[in-house]
């Protein structure tokens, strides 16, 4: 097997390999890093606080983003009987929480639903993060 040199991904394979990522990890600049899902569209990235068990909704995560909203969404492929099928993407940016009950948040939901089903049965309830992706960068084993 052959590994390719680590030459850089494209933006715009980078922003087609992340598109089609079911999960991804946040990372915010308070060392906090947690998975996450997802919807793109464009150069945003969209993610809802969503009914699965937390302890609270007003998320760690919502707080460093208030605090500093310089982020990182990671999103890689692993496969352990096949490395040249492994890749990463991670799109660096802003985010934003949008405005409880507005377009932007209604829009931002639509695409969540639209991506994974349960949310069909129940939409996210907020708030909901923004990321304006600002610099793409991924590497992956095979051409």
């Amino acid at each position: 097997m052959s590994i390719r040199d680590p030459d850089p991904m494209t933006t715009q394979e980078a922003r087609a390999r992340l598109a089609a990522a079911r999960v991804a990890r946040l990372a915010t600049t308070r060392p906090r890093i947690v998975p996450i899902v997802f919807a793109l569209h464009g150069d945003t990235l969209v993610h809802a606080v969503d009914h699965k068990p937390k302890r609270t909704r007003a998320l760690a995560r919502l707080d460093d983003v208030r605090a500093d909203p310089r982020v990182s969404v990671l999103a890689d492929e692993y496969d352990d009987t096949d490395w040249s099928r492994l890749w990463w993407v991670r799109a660096d940016g802003t985010a934003r929480i949008l405005h409880p009950g507005g377009a932007d948040e209604q829009a931002a939901i639509d695409l969540l639903v639209a991506r994974y089903a349960p949310y069909r049965e129940r939409r996210p309830e907020g708030p909901v993060l923004a990321i304006d992706v600002t610099r793409w960068s991924g590497w992956s084993a095979a051409e």
